[in-house]
């Protein structure tokens, strides 16, 4: 490896650093709390080497909401690119989306439960190509296929999609939340359960 690919492999890892660092403090100390200053305390570097990445820290939780939703959507989309039952199918890409939370607890709180603060540019999070938006696509993409294979005894694709969404939300959120507070049965029996249940209420009856 020469002399440039190691400057930015470097420069990558340490923006990745810095988000990270973000994520984690915002979440913990609250965004209004949280300065420059802090987060270059975090990770031991100056406040200014941050700002040759980031403008101010608003733009750094928009960066965390993007890479965050951006990473989703490539590990879902390796999902829905797999062959064989659509219903199937869309039942994986919903444990990995809750496990995709639970093993990023702190850009998942940033990105979808913590409340934005004045200034972040909600309207940009909307748009069509905006990386939550493919992230949800996914989902949309998925119900469609079963809506189109018979497997679905409701042929509403947004609510069903809303609907499912919402579901592995909860369950992502709670157990990020309440993980030691509350005596939850075993995750690799409590996830598969809840996808099962939600999956089901919408399911054709083949009985």
């Amino acid at each position: 490896m020469g002399v440039k690919e190691r400057k930015l492999r470097q420069k990558k890892f340490l923006r990745q650093e810095i988000l990270d660092a973000a994520s984690e403090l915002f979440v913990k100390e609250g965004f209004e709390n949280v300065s420059m200053r802090r987060i270059a305390e975090k990770i031991e570097y100056s406040p200014t080497t941050i700002y040759l990445y980031f403008k101010d820290k608003a733009e750094l939780l928009e960066q965390v909401c993007s890479e965050t939703f951006a990473r989703l959507s490539a590990h879902l989309t390796r999902i829905l690119d797999q062959s064989g039952d659509p219903q199937e199918r869309l039942k994986r890409g919903l444990i990995a989306y809750i496990n995709f939370g639970l093993e990023n607890p702190h850009h998942y709180r940033a990105t979808l439960m913590m409340p934005k603060p004045e200034g972040f540019d909600r309207q940009k999070h909307s748009l069509p190509d905006s990386p939550g938006i493919q992230a949800f696509d996914f989902l949309r993409r998925s119900v469609y296929d079963c809506i189109a294979a018979g497997k679905f005894r409701i042929s509403d694709p947004e609510i069903i999609s809303q609907t499912l969404w919402s579901g592995v939300h909860g369950i992502t959120s709670l157990l990020i939340i309440h993980d030691k507070e509350f005596p939850w049965v075993e995750q690799k029996q409590l996830i598969p359960f809840v996808v099962d249940t939600l999956i089901s209420g919408v399911a054709r009856n083949h009985a």
